[in-house]
């Protein structure tokens, strides 16, 4: 199997693994706290990564500062992003919150307008975030029901609130790339990342009465340590360096896609006609905006060709 072929192997790891986690993960907080759980996931991974880094290359150097640039992107996409998804999907379906995390290209797109107001968008990059918005209002009106219950509808503000913590925290690690290895940096965030959950879990969560672990919620756990975050981010990272990232940036629409069948068939979630709708809706919104981004970049290659400055 040659390096292209391994390439699109992993992409297709990434597709579908990622698209199961949300599945896996009510599961896992079906019979144990979920914060507890997510922390517990993050910590595992993050140090069990780092352990394989340590011993594979023991000759390389990482400063205290290499550590202190992650923190931040850890609370943000761990803690405050996809870990507390975790305790989002106790209230509502894992399809669902599949289909929320589909409008996370589309913050992007609004968090880096707002913190860089000369940055330029075209009109497929405006119809995109249009049509994104409007998936979105569909996902709400297929799901009055669970605005009506007070903890489904915190779950869902919660979970758009993750959407808009990872896109941060996105942005801060634009800003402030580090030199190290992005193996070592998402071992640094998953720790961190699952720390910040302890830290929440502390606070929210009684452990002086943690239930005993259910066979479901571990064989959840490690599912999600050794393919949610361990073998699915390596496949990711491997994909990202052999493939152009508009073709690796598929797996935004396929994601959602698994969720969405994998609730139905596990769990019975309901997919109903809107909520396909609404999937194909978003989807669209976030193909138009690479498609917008990738005319963009293809544009300011030809002007630098020819020497030429916007």
């Amino acid at each position: 199997m040659n390096g292209q072929t391994k390439a699109y192997v992993a992409l297709g790891l990434v597709c579908f693994f990622w698209g199961t986690t949300f599945l896996a993960a009510r599961i896992g907080v079906s019979g144990f706290p979920a914060l507890f759980f997510m922390g517990t996931r993050n910590v595992v991974a993050g140090l069990l990564l780092l352990a394989f880094l340590t011993a594979k290359d023991r000759s390389a150097r990482r400063s205290w500062n290499d550590v202190k640039l992650q923190i931040i992107p850890g609370l943000g996409m761990i803690t405050f992003g996809t870990g507390i998804v975790g305790w989002c999907v106790q209230y509502i379906p894992s399809g669902l919150a599949a289909l929320i995390y589909t409008s996370i290209p589309l913050f992007t797109i609004l968090v880096n307008l707002a913190a860089k107001s000369e940055e330029r968008i075209n009109k497929h990059i405006a119809s995109g975030v249009l049509l994104g918005l409007a998936g979105i209002m569909l996902v709400f009106k297929d799901n009055l029901e669970y605005l009506a219950d007070p903890q489904s509808s915190m779950g869902i503000w919660v979970a758009l609130g993750s959407c808009v913590s990872w896109c941060l925290a996105g942005l801060y690690v634009k800003k402030h790339p580090g030199r190290t290895d992005p193996f070592f940096n998402a071992a640094i965030q998953m720790t961190v990342g699952g720390l910040g959950l302890f830290t929440l879990s502390a606070m929210a969560e009684d452990w002086g009465n943690l239930p005993p672990v259910s066979l479901k919620s571990l064989l959840a756990l490690i599912y999600l340590i050794l393919f949610g975050s361990i073998l699915t981010f390596g496949a990711y990272l491997y994909a990202m360096s052999k493939l152009p990232a508009g073709l690796v940036s598929i797996y935004a629409y396929v994601n959602p896609l698994v969720a969405l069948i994998l609730g139905a068939l596990v769990l019975n979630e309901q997919v109903t006609w809107l909520t396909a709708l609404a999937f194909m809706v978003t989807m669209g919104g976030v193909f138009m905006v690479n498609f917008g981004y990738q005319l963009q970049k293809k544009k300011q290659r030809a002007l630098n060709t020819y020497g030429i400055h916007e």
